[in-house]
């Protein structure tokens, strides 16, 4: 079959119009993101040991940089946010939050000073990480187009389509290993009792839900 191509301006004339249909139906259309965890599986990454679990202390945030795949060496480093939230549910709680906005990708910067003095560096079985702690108590925020994010990852300002995306982690012989990345539409509550609105990884800019949600494939299963 010969593959069909579309203009850009037709393409965004066509979303225009879908996305003023979908408006159309109102109450006929509910985002499903608080009540329903689809099935699409977090977006698979290379675990990495980030360090032992003293170098965290309790209700702090501090910023891990890391490389995500060592074999391709700096141009993988990446940031993220990592809190210890003490113990929730008789095992330790961890808060692990990319550091790149999900608008366009840009990385975030905390709304607070970074503690260089307290810099560390932890050599692991997956590399060399750098720790600084920082004072985010106002969140996160991104230079390059305004979004605004709390302290649990919520999107407050900006264009930012959804909540800043989630690392899962583990503890392994007392050290916080980073597992795969997934998407957040929202956040409720706080810390270790907080309910995440959890989704597949996403892209940036693609909303997790509401009519505009639609326009995108749905994510495969991984």
């Amino acid at each position: 079959m010969a593959e069909t191509r579309v203009s850009r301006g037709r393409f965004l004339r066509r979303a225009t119009l879908a996305i003023g249909g979908l408006a159309g139906l109102g109450a006929g259309l509910r985002t499903i993101g608080g009540s329903i965890t689809p099935s699409s599986a977090a977006g698979s990454t290379q675990a990495v040991d980030l360090g032992p679990l003293d170098a965290f202390p309790e209700g702090q945030f501090v910023v891990a940089t890391f490389l995500s795949d060592p074999n391709a060496g700096e141009v993988s480093r990446r940031a993220a946010y990592v809190r210890n939230n003490g113990v929730g549910g008789g095992r330790p709680s961890f808060t692990i939050m990319s550091s790149r906005c999900t608008h366009v990708g840009c990385p975030t910067q905390p709304n607070g000073p970074l503690l260089s003095q307290r810099h560390s560096v932890e050599r692991g079985a997956s590399g060399e990480v750098g720790l600084v702690p920082t004072l985010a108590a106002a969140g996160f925020g991104c230079p390059c187009h305004g979004s605004q994010f709390d302290t649990e990852g919520n999107r407050t300002a900006g264009p930012a389509p959804r909540a800043l995306d989630r690392y899962e982690f583990s503890i392994r012989n007392g050290r916080l290993w980073l597992g795969p990345i997934y998407s957040v539409s929202r956040v409720d509550g706080a810390g270790a009792t907080a309910k995440l609105h959890r989704f597949g990884r996403l892209g940036a800019g693609e909303p997790a839900t509401g009519p505009e949600s639609l326009l995108y494939p749905a994510d495969p299963l991984s």
